[in-house]
Parts: structure tokens; sequence; C-alpha cells
């Protein structure tokens, strides 16, 4: 059964893990974390819940006022990073010069973007201005299609050498600007075309054709609790077959889920209300934020404090500092979980119950949903569901994942405990009758 299993999903989690695009995806969005996570930060200082306690209304409002800068200076236009990191990577694959890569593929999304914004109680819109959401989660699908286009339109005409080739002496900054302007001019017009034919045949621009037919579907289908159990599922599948289940998924479902987060933040920094249960930290916060893959660190305590067997001890002690922080490679592969049938069921199925009822705790209304804010996956559980969710409440839910992953886990970990213990008394006996 495990064999056939595996050998239906090995092609499929190869070519996820080796595919160009994904980790050129992956790497994009890397690229933005430590600007957004500066963004974050601020926006946690300029939300802390007792500010109004020793702050008179005028001030609070100058403080907020004051920071409010930075979130829209770094999430709020996460999707120039986004296209930028994606032309950047996408070049540095295909061994041409990345940064002009870079650069060619964030002035192609620019030349799809609007240089105007409609303004409420004004008949016609301002000009020679870019809005801030067209930089932000409303375009980050349009910004990775063209990084991808645009990078590969920049790299096809480089690996054909239609380039202009300076002399020997030249200094090697000036010879790579020549190097590329060929490649640059030729991609730019592809985009420019583009950007007449759409806006002069149909009266409309690309922003809003991909957000339109292609985001806002795509974002309402991530947004929803069964396809993202069938996400945790997948990473739970494939981890139990040795595979990285979060660098595999998330390599897809990422633009969904960082999308989602974006929209969170602007509303949360604007209104002070979350309008997406599902987001990119809602799964990590509430997974991965319990222990690393699989929500491990309610099983490295039960080894500790319920079993018996001196391996199993061993294991836990060597996991649980690691499993503070999230990292739980050492209980994966010494418990041993990949490949083995006794921890199948709880390894698969306790992510997916407390996910259901993160999900209901805070589409109730119990718990605030988390606001977008960026928080570092190796922030240990409770302080991290505080963080996430600007809410004491956000940690309890964590603690309580926590005691449902531990009642899972339990029967099969005391049967595990079992034979091992058995196995230990008969090592020992057999090494007594030698010594005899």
């Amino acid at each position: 059964m495990f064999l056939l299993i595996s050998k239906l999903l090995m092609p499929m989690a190869t070519y996820l893990n080796n595919s160009r695009y994904l980790q050129v995806l992956r790497d994009a969005f890397m690229l933005a974390f430590p600007i957004t996570m500066f963004g974050s930060i601020v926006v946690v200082i300029a939300n802390l819940p007792f500010l109004d306690k020793f702050m008179s209304e005028g001030t609070l409002n100058a403080f907020k006022s004051s920071l409010g800068n930075a979130p829209s200076a770094t999430m709020g236009i996460m999707s120039i990073f986004v296209v930028f990191g994606i032309g950047y990577y996408l070049s540095k694959s295909y061994n041409v010069e990345a940064v002009f890569g870079g650069a060619i593929s964030l002035v192609s999304f620019l030349l799809l973007t609007p240089f105007l914004i409609e303004v409420e109680g004004m008949t016609e819109a301002v000009g020679n201005v870019l809005p801030l959401d067209r930089l932000g989660a409303k375009g980050m699908f349009l910004a990775m299609i063209t990084g991808f286009l645009s990078g590969e339109i920049y790299r096809f005409v480089v690996q054909k050498n239609w380039t202009i080739k300076m002399p020997d002496g030249v200094p090697p900054a000036v010879a790579k600007s020549f190097s590329a302007l060929v490649p640059a001019l030729l991609t730019l017009t592809v985009f420019l075309l583009l950007n007449i034919g759409v806006t002069s045949l149909f009266n409309t621009n690309l922003h809003d054709v991909i957000f339109n037919v292609v985001q806002q579907p795509l974002v309402k289908l991530g947004n929803g609790l069964v396809p993202t159990l069938i996400a945790i599922f997948f990473v739970q599948l494939f981890w139990f077959f040795g595979l990285h289940g979060q660098v595999i998924v998330n390599s897809v479902m990422d633009p969904i889920w960082n999308t989602l987060s974006l929209e969170n933040l602007n509303a949360y920094t604007t209104t002070g209300e979350v309008p997406n249960i599902i987001s990119k930290q809602f799964v990590e916060i509430y997974t991965v934020g319990l222990g690393g893959s699989g929500s491990t660190l309610a099983v490295i305590v039960a080894i500790l404090l319920f079993l018996k067997s001196k391996q199993l001890k061993q294991i836990g002690k060597l996991s649980l500092g690691p499993g503070i922080f999230n990292v739980n490679e050492p209980v994966i592969f010494g418990l041993p979980i990949v490949m083995n049938p006794l921890i199948m069921i709880p390894w698969i199925v306790a992510p997916l119950i407390t996910v259901t009822v993160t999900y209901f705790a805070m589409s109730t209304g119990l718990v605030p949903p988390p606001t977008g804010v960026a928080v570092p996956w190796t922030v240990p559980m409770f302080i991290s569901g505080m963080m996430a969710t600007n809410s004491l409440a956000g940690g309890l839910l964590q603690l309580v994942n926590f005691l449902i992953i531990l009642a899972v886990w339990f029967p099969f970990l005391k049967f595990i405990d079992r034979l091992n213990v058995k196995k230990e008394q008969e090592e020992a006996a057999n090494q007594k009758d030698e010594a005899v």
C-alpha cells in the first residue's frame, strides 16, 4: 500500500520540488521577507492593545500616523519586490545577468500599471500617480505573471546573443549595461505594446483583467477551509514519505496565502477589521508554529512526560530544544515519522483537526484571525499566536491545539512505547545472559 502511494506521489513531488518556476517564486517571496518583517514589527508596535491606557487619543493618533509610512513602504508595495525577485532569480537560474533581469521585470510591471487613481467626488481620475493598491495585494498575480514572462523574453534574447559586444578594456559595468540594452529594449517594447493593445481595444488595463479573471477566483478558492485541509493533508503525506511537504505544497499555495495576508494587513491598518481567516499566517502559526511540520511539540512533551522507553526519552531530550523553536527534524527522523505505519494516522489527522478547530474558532468570533503581520516561523508557540492575531486569544488557541494534538497522538505513542520497552528489556536480558 505504502509503496503504491509512494510510486504515485514521487513523480509529482519530484517535479514540484525541482520546478524552476516554483523555486524562483519561493526565492522571490523570501527576498521580500526581511522587508515585510520590518513593516510587520512597526504594525505590531502601532497597535499594541495597551497604548490607549497611557496615551491620550490625540497622542495615540499622532503616534500611529508617524509610523504609517512603514507598512505602506514595505508590505504595501510587496508586488514590486516579488516581480523584481522573480526576474532576478529566473535570470540567475539561466546564468544570465540577474540584476538586469530583475530591473527589466520591474519596469515591465510598471508599464502595465495605470498611472492614475480614481478619487471620490471628482469626475476625472488624477493622473501621474501610482495607486498603492496595485503595487500590493491587488497587483500580486500580475506581478508574478509579468516577472516570469519578462524574465523569459530577456533571457531568450540574451541567449540568442542579440546583444551589443563592447571591446576589451571597457569597464565591466559599462559592458554589461550595453549587453543588456537590446534585450531590455525588446522586452519592454513587448510589454508597452501589450499595454497599448489592452487599453486601446478593450478600454481597461491588465491589472483589472488579471485581478478579476485570475486572482479573485483563485484567492476565493484558497480562502476556504476545504482547500486548506487538502493542502495540509498533502504537506503531511509528502513528509511521511520523506519529502519536504512545506517546500512542495507552499510553492504552489504561497501566492494565494500571501495575497490573503496582504489583504488582511491592508484592511487591518486602515479599518481595524480582518476580512480573511485563511492566510499565510493562519497556516504557519497554527501548524508549523506548534513545533514544526506536523505540530510535533506536543509529541515531544508526551514522550518526556509519559513514556518509559529509554530510546524514546533520548529522542525527546534531543528534540525539545529545537522543537520549542519549531525545528523538528530530530523527531521526524529520530522517532521516526518517515515511512512509519504506526504513526501515519496521528501524523496526518492531528493537523487536520487543529486547522478545523482554528478555522471555526475564528469564524465564530472566539479568536480574531491573523492580522497579516509577518511572524518568523521560529517564534515559540503562544508568543507567535499573540503576535499574529494581536490578541491573547491567539496564543491561548495554540495551547488548545497543543492539547488536542497530545490527545490524538497519545494512544499511538503509548503503543510504540510498549513495543520499545519490551524490546529494550529483551536486549537487556540477552546482554545479561551473555555476560554470565
